[in-house]
């Protein structure tokens, strides 16, 4: 109850490797959780809340049946995508894949219907009949944003169309990437693809070359920022080579956070000097009880994405948690870092900082690259440089 701020009586005692508590705990779920309400009746709708591509039989949905009843060899009709399937097999997974006849209102099941087209049962498509549809889909998924954007390249150039078809396939059970062509002088021709954090963006690198057997470089990881011209126009900016000249540049807006903490008592100062290492501006501080804090800050995007949240997880021995909720804008001193290679700029390593952080950014990245690059017959000069200034060099 001090701790962690639940009530002792709301909480089970339950071991899943004896088993002990499991039978309180499925009464716990009868009482506590309301039935699924739906009118058998009414035209089908059914809720598409996952799907996965199978070579043999294609696309594999999981549904939630909200309304009618979902029954075997139908045609239906996918309402956001318009195209109509038969209906080849439905069942449930107990876990294993087990066919049934029909799925009636707040049943959840599975639905095989030939799809071929992984962009046929996106996550969020309702289903229906095609003989008798429903008036209007379901409400589905808000569209997530993307949080932050990289470049992914394929290390062998060959390897493009199949980098393309494995985000089609990816994008069917996780509509928060988002993905479109862009090339590099240094990479080659590639994807800008976003995601909703660090550890998103290397889970979908790790299942790409993985289950796909590519290859893959990955760019720096930026956020989307605004950039003001001095002729008055503004353009949006997730690749720093995209940031225009410094000459031409008014001022540029990046993205804030409003950010919840909740850690004990005993974590209050490294929690607090971890903020202000970030640029975090403090809003607010509540003490909830004699050992537990809330803290409110808003904090820049880039500094959370990178490692902000394993940063507060190990100070705080996985104590604290992290809450978070998009802010406004705001005009910052920020420049792009750009990375030069024997005089050459490497549009991969630019990136954009504080530029009370440039220097320190640019000797570090300095550094690494010359314990990386192999040793030449000749000087091979590393340079951080913005815009024509050099702030740091190697050799």
């Amino acid at each position: 109850d001090r701790v962690l701020g639940l009530p002792p009586e709301s909480v089970l005692a339950i071991s899943a490797k004896t088993g002990e508590g499991v039978p309180e705990l499925l009464r716990a779920i009868i009482e506590r959780i309301p039935a699924p309400t739906g009118d058998p009746e009414a035209p089908l709708r059914a809720l598409v809340f996952d799907s996965h591509y199978d070579q043999y039989r294609g696309v594999i949905s999981s549904v939630r049946v909200m309304d009618g009843v979902m029954r075997d060899h139908v045609r239906i009709k996918m309402m956001q995508a318009g195209a109509s399937h038969e209906i080849e097999e439905i069942g449930v997974r107990t876990p294993d894949m087990v066919k049934v006849t029909q799925l009636g209102p707040g049943e959840v099941g599975f639905l095989v219907a030939g799809i071929k087209d992984v962009g046929g049962a996106r996550s969020g498509e309702t289903v229906t009949e095609a003989a008798r549809p429903a008036d209007a889909p379901l409400d589905g998924y808000q569209d997530p944003k993307p949080m932050i954007f990289c470049g992914i390249y394929p290390i062998d150039g060959d390897d493009l169309p199949d980098l393309r078809d494995a985000l089609d396939k990816l994008k069917l059970n996780d509509a928060s990437i988002t993905y479109e062509p862009e090339s590099s002088h240094a990479l080659g021709f590639g994807f800008r693809c976003g995601f909703l954090g660090l550890l998103h963006m290397e889970i979908v690198r790790e299942r790409l070359e993985r289950e796909f057997n590519l290859s893959l470089i990955a760019t720096a990881p930026s956020v989307v920022y605004r950039a003001f011209l001095s002729d008055g126009s503004q353009i949006r900016v997730d690749n720093p080579v995209e940031l225009p000249d410094p000459s031409r540049l008014d001022h540029i807006d990046e993205p804030m956070l409003s950010i919840s903490i909740l850690t004990p008592s005993e974590f209050l100062g490294t929690v607090m000097d971890l903020c202000q290492s970030r640029r975090a501006e403090m809003v607010k501080m509540d003490y909830l009880s004699t050992e537990r804090v809330e803290l409110r800050y808003t904090i820049p995007l880039a500094e959370v994405v990178i490692d902000f949240f394993d940063a507060l997880k190990s100070r705080t021995k996985g104590y604290a948690s992290l809450d978070y909720e998009p802010g406004e804008y705001v005009t910052s001193n920020l420049v792009r870092v750009d990375l030069l290679i024997n005089h050459e700029p490497v549009d991969a390593f630019s990136t954009i900082v504080h530029r009370s952080n440039a220097d320190l950014y640019g000797r570090k990245m300095a550094e690494r690259l010359k314990e990386l690059i192999p040793r030449q017959m000749f000087d091979v000069p590393i340079q951080a440089a913005i815009g024509g200034r050099v702030i740091a060099r190697e050799t």
